[in-house]
């Protein structure tokens, strides 16, 4: 009688989670595959291009602007013996910039299958399918500002000092972003 009793408090009980339950798969065949290698040689080309080919804009802007940066503080030759860290510098952000392409092909690739139930990893969402609107507002300059410079022989000499204004002006844009995000997640 007591081992009746035994067993159905053990069998009220329910028994404990061994693992929590897994995130729902992403199933994006509105993307197509992206090849790993190709992403890798791509930023093995240039810093960027990759991450640019794989979807992720942003992150290809940035390692190309990184890369950009370091050569121009490279070409200036005001450094005074900071060369080496500069040079060195450069070639972290080239290898960082080949591997990480072809991490973000691969996790892409996962995502899209639903291989194994994996979600994409939270610092690489799926990139969207659709445009950037900073991105088009920027080659729009770029276009015109060339298109006066070779078809109606605008001088762009002024550009050479006022540079930095186009910086100032992305950095700000991109804190209000962040800013906006942020408050749009409650955190």
């Amino acid at each position: 009688m007591q081992n009746e009793q035994n067993t159905n408090q053990y069998q009220a009980s329910p028994p404990p989670a061994a693992y929590p339950p897994l995130p729902p798969v992403v199933n994006r065949r509105d993307l197509p595959f992206k090849l790993p290698w190709l992403a890798g040689f791509l930023s093995g080309l240039f810093p960027g291009i990759g991450q640019i080919y794989v979807g992720y804009y942003r992150q290809g802007v940035v390692f190309a602007a990184v890369f950009i940066g370091l050569i121009t503080v490279l070409a200036g030759g005001g450094l005074a013996g900071l060369e080496p860290l500069f040079g060195l510098s450069m070639g972290f952000v080239w290898l960082y910039g080949i591997i990480d392409a072809a991490r973000r092909a691969q996790a892409v690739n996962r995502a899209l299958e639903g291989y194994g139930n994996q979600a994409v990893p939270e610092d690489m969402p799926l990139p969207g399918s659709g445009g950037s609107f900073g991105g088009g507002v920027i080659l729009i300059v770029l276009g015109v500002l060339l298109l006066a410079n070779l078809k109606f022989d605008v001088d762009m000499e002024w550009l050479a000092e006022w540079w930095p204004l186009g910086l100032i002006g992305f950095g700000g844009w991109l804190v209000w972003k962040a800013r906006t995000e942020k408050e749009r997640s409650g955190r």
